[in-house]
């Protein structure tokens, strides 16, 4: 008796019997997933002609992030080379003449003369620096120093990487560099001021050496440059289903953040009092009544800012904002018009600039990676 291979059988089919099986439920591996968020970017782009750029619109906000991640990332970019149609991975690519003025690290287009006898590469009086930024004893580095263990775990569990320090902008509150191979934490970045034409700010800055410093952005960018990495972010895998919806999803709508006009004292006198939520419908649209809700302390509220967002499952986005902010929840009782008795939950005491910063973290989806610390009111990394 002839012995057929299973290659024999699927190869005589003359009445194609076995030409529509499928496999199914194919296993979809971490390239399947690289190449998928990509091709989101490529469709961006063919659909705008544009890059998705850092806007209030939250579903561009993230592509904007991955793209900026996977340019840092060496090997995904030369896994997604062939996938590059519109050539979006380049690193150092220029797309605009504000790409060109913005991408010069020594100032050589930030002067604006054009008088031939003035000398602009020289300087008319030599006077040293109001003042001068140096390296001292961190008095309080045992507060830190699990920021720096919990680093250094995950660049060992290769949860993060060492990639190459490009620009300023890189550097943000509760980002982590390597400089002269001595791992820093940017603790604060101070408020921006403008020097000689350019963007400046005073920084605090924690070393794992148990040192601080408080030099500025563009003196730390300098030697970044010369002898510096920076550490990558996150873990994108860390937050799957956010960004899924399903047939019970709504595709769009908006974050906001309110604050109470009440009258009563004992909301009034709350300080850094905040409502955070989500609407499927204009912020406008949805607060037009708040005098008589309950969830807005039967009170008129005031609009601080909203958030667009596309293709976010909202359920999943409102238990992310709520656990964060859980240990500062508004503990009241609110009475409606009936007599009846409400616990509002979407009401937080924390800074304004914080819950700005949790935002962030949500639409780059590293908000999995921190915690609030309620006691000092700053957004921290957690411990490994």
């Amino acid at each position: 008796m002839d012995r057929f291979s299973l290659d024999d059988i699927l190869n005589s089919d003359p009445l194609e019997l076995l030409s529509d099986l499928k496999v199914k439920n194919p296993v979809i591996t971490a390239d399947d997933r690289l190449i998928a968020t990509f091709e989101e970017i490529n469709d961006f782009y063919e659909k705008h002609n544009c890059e998705p750029q850092k806007t209030t619109d939250m579903n561009e906000r993230r592509l904007y992030s991955r793209l900026k991640g996977l340019r840092e990332h060496p090997q995904k970019r030369e896994a997604l080379k062939k996938y590059d149609r519109f050539d979006l991975l380049l690193s150092d690519k220029i797309i605009s003449l504000d790409d060109i003025f913005e991408n010069d690290p020594l100032g050589l287009l930030s002067q604006n003369e054009e008088d031939i006898f003035t000398l602009i590469h020289i300087p008319k009086i030599t006077t040293m620096p109001d003042y001068v930024s140096s390296r001292k004893a961190c008095k309080e580095f045992e507060k830190y120093e699990y920021l720096f263990v919990a680093c250094q775990n995950d660049l060992k569990n290769r949860k993060r990487e060492l990639i190459k320090f490009q620009n300023e902008q890189q550097i943000k509150k509760g980002y982590y560099f390597v400089l002269n191979g001595i791992l820093l934490y940017v603790l604060d970045v101070g408020v921006p001021f403008k020097k000689q034409g350019k963007t400046n700010a005073r920084l605090k800055l924690i070393f794992e050496n148990a040192t601080e410093s408080d030099m500025l952005l563009r003196s730390l960018s300098a030697e970044l440059y010369k002898n510096g990495q920076r550490v990558s972010e996150y873990d994108e895998s860390k937050i799957e289903g956010l960004y899924e919806v399903d047939d019970d999803d709504t595709q769009n709508g908006y974050i906001y953040i309110l604050k109470s006009l009440s009258n009563e004292d004992v909301i009034r006198t709350k300080k850094n009092l905040f409502k955070i939520g989500f609407s499927t419908t204009g912020v406008e649209t949805r607060i037009k009544n708040a005098v008589n809700d309950p969830t807005y302390l039967m009170a008129e509220v005031q609009t601080v800012s909203a958030y667009e967002v596309y293709n976010v499952n909202p359920h999943k986005l409102e238990q992310l904002i709520h656990k964060f902010f859980s240990s500062s929840c508004l503990n009241i009782d609110i009475f409606d018009g009936k007599g009846n008795v409400h616990k509002p939950r979407e009401w937080f005491i924390a800074p304004l600039s914080v819950i700005e910063e949790a935002v962030e973290l949500i639409i780059s989806a590293r908000i999995i990676d921190y915690r609030y610390d309620e006691i000092n009111d700053v957004i921290i990394e957690k411990k490994g």
